[in-house]
């Protein structure tokens, strides 16, 4: 960890005699006059330790954590449970101030946590192969078209209008000069992916198919028959979860065709800390490992005999083959990836699939509850953990009124999709109580801002 320590006036001016300088304005001399600032900065005077600790305490009460009111946000980002365990243990100097672990010999325990996360996204994938050190999920996918083209040597992509929007946006960013043609793919009735028209669209030319799953709406796509139809024209099927925790109830990608697999993995044990950092997850078949872009670390052994990992596939643009890198993916995510490897060892298969039961209990029973009041859901009941409910007002009107009951609403949908007016999506966690999802509800039917319909569901949980 570095350190910082002030200089004495003594140090600086050794420092400027040794440059040939009298003070430290002359290191400006070269800013023309014009453009420099010929006043103090609008900033306050010194404060005490004492006062400096308390403006910051200030500020902070003006935010608060997502548990200290009814949270109902959801779209990309969850609040799920995180063992205090996660941050004990990387909080230990060893893992905090780790950087690359670029000598292996001196690494080996940084080394092996990478080792472990990409097991385990293996496991969670169903998939052969994984990587570490993407930035997040958005930029995983843009990764992934990235790698598609290179296996495929094609430049037509389609994809689903139900992907993250943000994540489409970081696709556009990415691939804003380079010559890839896109076509979106509309969406159903029922929330989910035309694949109807994926079938028209797809060619000869035709790199990949991308869906998501759950989609950005909540409702469980046919990953399947994506696959399919995206293999029979010679294209990969890429697959992007936001929510992996739904793996835990869901068929691996993996097994349902997916040629990659990548997300987000936030929900496995990192905080929402508003936005970040996170972490991406990539993961694909053992026949494109050497199309992958960041890092991958590898199992062997040293002289003697004994397990030792190494960084074993690495093309990245500052490494000595740089000309053959396939990303410039660079950062350490390894801190992160971490967090999520401790908390997929410390629930285990059976852990993270009753956690996805219960997430997925509770959301159906928040749409039992709302359809029984009268209230509008849309697209059925083909969703995980996040739901869509009509309402007869705009949504940003229902989140005021939530928030003066210490709620926090869903997601505004008509922010993406004009045509989604007055749509909110609704996110219920393990993190969400039964008498808050029942005071949510109670909200909405006070409010009369939820659209009525007569009483068609039926399922108790």
């Amino acid at each position: 960890m570095l350190r910082y320590i002030s200089l004495t006036q003594d140090e600086k001016q050794q420092m400027l005699q040794t440059i040939g300088r009298e003070n430290v304005e002359a290191l400006f001399a070269c800013i023309p006059e014009n453009i420099r600032l010929h006043r103090p900065l609008n900033i306050p005077g010194p404060l005490s330790e004492t006062e400096i600790l308390q403006f910051f305490k200030q500020v902070a009460f003006r935010n608060f954590h997502a548990n200290e009111k009814a949270y109902f946000l959801g779209a990309g980002a969850y609040n799920h449970f995180v063992p205090v365990v996660i941050d004990a243990l990387v909080s230990r100097a060893e893992f905090y101030t780790a950087y690359t672990p670029y000598q292996p010999e001196v690494a080996q325990g940084t080394l092996q946590s990478i080792f472990e996360f990409q097991t385990l996204i293996c496991q969670l994938t169903g998939l052969d192969v994984a990587n570490a050190s993407l930035y997040d999920g958005s930029t995983a996918l843009a990764e992934a078209l990235l790698m598609a083209e290179r296996v495929r040597q094609r430049n037509h992509f389609v994809l689903s209008s139900l992907i993250h929007p943000q994540y489409r946006a970081v696709i556009a960013t990415y691939t804003r000069n380079m010559n890839y043609r896109m076509d979106l793919l509309p969406y159903t009735g029922g929330g989910l992916t035309d694949l109807g028209t994926a079938e028209e669209r797809l060619t000869d030319q035709s790199a990949a198919l991308v869906v998501q799953y759950p989609n950005f709406l909540g409702n469980i796509e046919d990953v399947a028959s994506a696959a399919n139809l995206a293999h029979r024209c010679g294209a990969m099927l890429i697959v992007v979860v936001t929510e992996p925790i739904a793996l835990g109830l869901l068929q691996a990608p993996g097994s349902l065709g997916a040629d990659i697999c990548v997300g987000e993995a936030q929900p496995l044990g990192l905080p929402l800390s508003f936005g970040g950092p996170y972490v991406g997850f990539f993961s694909t078949r053992e026949d494109f490992k050497r199309h992958m872009p960041g890092r991958i670390v590898g199992e062997t052994v040293d002289a003697d005999g004994q397990r030792g990992f190494v960084l074993t596939l690495a093309t990245r643009e500052q490494h000595i083959r740089r000309e053959k890198a396939t990303s410039n993916i660079c950062t350490n995510e390894a801190l992160c990836a971490l967090m999520s490897s401790i908390f997929m060892c410390i629930l285990g298969k059976s852990g993270m699939r009753e956690l996805a039961r219960q997430n997925f209990s509770k959301a159906h029973y928040c749409a039992t509850q709302l359809e029984q009041g009268g209230c509008s859901v849309a697209y059925g009941k083909n969703f995980f953990n996040e739901l869509v409910v009509n309402l007869t007002r705009p949504v940003a009107h229902t989140n005021a009124h939530l928030a003066e009951l210490d709620m926090i609403g869903g997601y505004d949908l008509s922010i993406d999709y004009p045509e989604m007016a007055n749509q909110m999506l609704v996110c219920i966690t393990d993190q969400n109580t039964r008498e808050q999802i029942d005071r949510f509800v109670a909200a909405l039917q006070a409010e009369k801002g939820c659209e009525h319909v007569q009483s068609s569901i039926s399922m108790r949980i």
